[in-house]
């Protein structure tokens, strides 16, 4: 694990105000544990720019870290204990005595923590205990995978503190994910954790799991004079857990159908042939959705080959249809026990009337509530944020820069 300087992690227009959060950290720290922090960390936020659903089903996504970010001030400690606080919540104490499941803290921060260190000892890394404060700026609910960074980041500071920094930042995610599946309760992918975790532009391809195929991508987005742009809807996850777990269950029962547990290595063609058969075994919406998959898996690769190639209008036309398709097939921009709540759709429809041909816009992230994701031409910035805004309220559009490093220490 490399250890990365502020003016390397932040540009330069938002450095003052880093260093600035930083310092307040390390004075909340100091605050509430009568000494001063002496390792700092950090881990950002993600978006997912293609492959919407793919990656519980072993396919390919391609995703960015962005520049917000959860940070942490930190010392070790030889007590055994993980003490986190995090601003705006209760502390999370956590013995790492005791690294078993417990069902009672699904769901919460603390189920995380305990998950992360049991993965590290697992695994035959070390692990010890540690005071932190940890301050964020990725929203919740947001789509950006808050509770990704967050799992990144105590993956870091153990990393740091107990291993000199042998860990890869992709074990870093992996770990990270097992924490949410097996103690936080949440049957994630491993996109989210990747992302946060390598950091930069890239697409990963999941057809192993165990060893995902990572590869970077140069993208400059203001050369391509275009701004990545997420809007929050204010709509609300709660109680759509089973809306989400639909998905992969749904993408699985159709794999069942061909004697597979992922859809990964069936081809669209496999699928197209045996629609009457599907339709009986698993229901209209799971062949929509293992369409889409099939698709988005190779949408992917289109908006590799066309970055890579210099084609930066053909991307975008790729990140259209992969719009188009999670909200036709995939059917994941709103849920259908909550009808009246279409939040999402309706950013969509303003996207669509402020961009015209203009730029992309797409579902972004697990969908159903949250967010959506625009490439918009730095023309029609001001008015796509003025229109969002007016609808979502002030501060609904985030302007977001790709972070070119994912979770590491920081030194100021």
């Amino acid at each position: 694990m490399a250890v990365h300087t502020l003016d390397e992690i932040y540009t330069k227009d938002a450095l003052e105000m880093q260093k600035q959060r930083y310092a307040a950290a390390a004075a909340e720290f100091e605050k509430r544990f009568s000494t001063k922090a002496g390792r700092f960390f950090s881990a950002p936020g993600r978006t997912e720019v293609g492959g919407n659903h793919t990656d519980h089903n072993h396919g390919r996504v391609m995703a960015a870290g962005v520049s917000l970010d959860v940070i942490a001030a930190v010392i070790p400690t030889d007590d055994g204990i993980i003490e986190v606080h995090s601003e705006g919540f209760p502390a999370d104490r956590v013995d790492i005595s005791d690294l078993s499941v417990h069902k009672d803290e699904e769901g919460s921060s603390a189920a995380l923590i305990r998950g992360v260190a049991a993965g590290f000892s697992e695994n035959g890394h070390r692990i010890g205990g540690f005071r932190a404060y940890t301050t964020s700026n990725v929203l919740k609910g947001s789509g950006l995978s808050s509770s990704a960074a967050f799992e990144v980041l105590i993956g870091n500071i153990l990393n740091g503190l107990y291993n000199e920094g042998s860990v890869s930042a992709v074990e870093i995610a992996k770990l990270s994910q097992y924490a949410e599946n097996v103690y936080f309760g949440k049957p994630s992918g491993l996109m989210d954790q990747m992302a946060s975790s390598v950091g930069g532009f890239i697409t990963i391809d999941f057809a192993d799991p165990a060893k995902p195929v990572i590869e970077e991508i140069a993208l400059d987005l203001s050369a391509a004079g275009h701004s990545l742009c997420i809007v929050d809807t204010k709509g609300s996850h709660a109680d759509l857990t089973p809306e989400y777990a639909a998905i992969p269950a749904e993408m699985k029962a159709a794999a069942r159908f061909f004697g597979r547990e992922v859809l990964e290595g069936i081809s669209k063609e496999d699928i197209v042939a045996n629609i009457p058969e599907l339709r009986k075994s698993c229901g209209d919406r799971a062949v929509l959705r293992a369409l889409h998959f099939a698709d988005e898996n190779e949408r992917v690769v289109k908006e590799s080959e066309a970055l890579k190639n210099g084609r930066f209008e053909d991307f975008l036309a790729e990140v259209r249809s992969s719009g188009r398709s999670s909200y036709m097939y995939l059917q994941n921009v709103f849920a259908a026990s909550k009808p009246a709540e279409q939040g999402l759709s309706l950013a969509l429809y303003l996207a669509a009337d402020v961009l015209g041909d203009e730029g992309a816009y797409r579902v972004h992230g697990g969908g159903f509530a949250g967010t959506i994701q625009a490439f918009v031409p730095e023309g029609k910035l001001e008015k796509f944020r003025s229109t969002m805004e007016s609808v979502f309220g002030q501060g609904s559009c985030y302007v977001l820069s790709v972070r070119p490093f994912g979770g590491t220490e920081v030194r100021l």
